[in-house]
């Protein structure tokens, strides 16, 4: 039984190589463990509950850790990260019709209530799709 449990936590944590979250890790790992608990005993239930329990910790625990020291500065890394930071106009926003902003070195669509001519400052307040919403920034004004 004790291969079967191996084999399974190798096959996770190679597929966990090519998936992102750390999912298919803690599956891994919580096989791996119970591979070494079936060498001692052989009841398949008690086997069974070990990797349940055993999975659910370290799927809790790989979680966290992979928000706490893979997010940058513990914010969120993916496009949400864009609200509240500062841009420049590239193109002319006008009410209505979209514009371009270069906010962190990359440029987005952009939409704002307000005119917003080329070289002004802007603060990302949302997303819309593909878009940032944006206003002048206040701020600087």
């Amino acid at each position: 039984m004790w291969i079967i449990w191996f084999s399974i936590g190798i096959i996770c944590i190679i597929i966990e190589i090519f998936t992102p979250g750390f999912i298919f890790m803690s599956f891994g790992i919580g096989a791996i463990l119970t591979g070494f608990l079936a060498l001692k005993m052989e009841v398949f239930w008690v086997n069974l509950l070990f990797y349940i329990i055993v999975t659910f910790l370290l799927f809790i625990s790989l979680s966290r850790l992979s928000k706490k020291y893979f997010s940058k500065n513990g914010k969120n890394t993916n496009v949400s990260a864009l609200i509240n930071q500062t841009g420049i106009v590239q193109k002319d926003i006008l009410p209505d019709e979209k514009g371009c902003v270069k906010v962190g070195g990359e440029e987005w669509s952009a939409i704002s209530k307000d005119s917003c001519g080329k070289g002004v400052k802007v603060v990302v307040m949302g997303i819309d799709g593909n878009k940032l919403i944006v206003e002048k920034n206040r701020r600087i004004l």
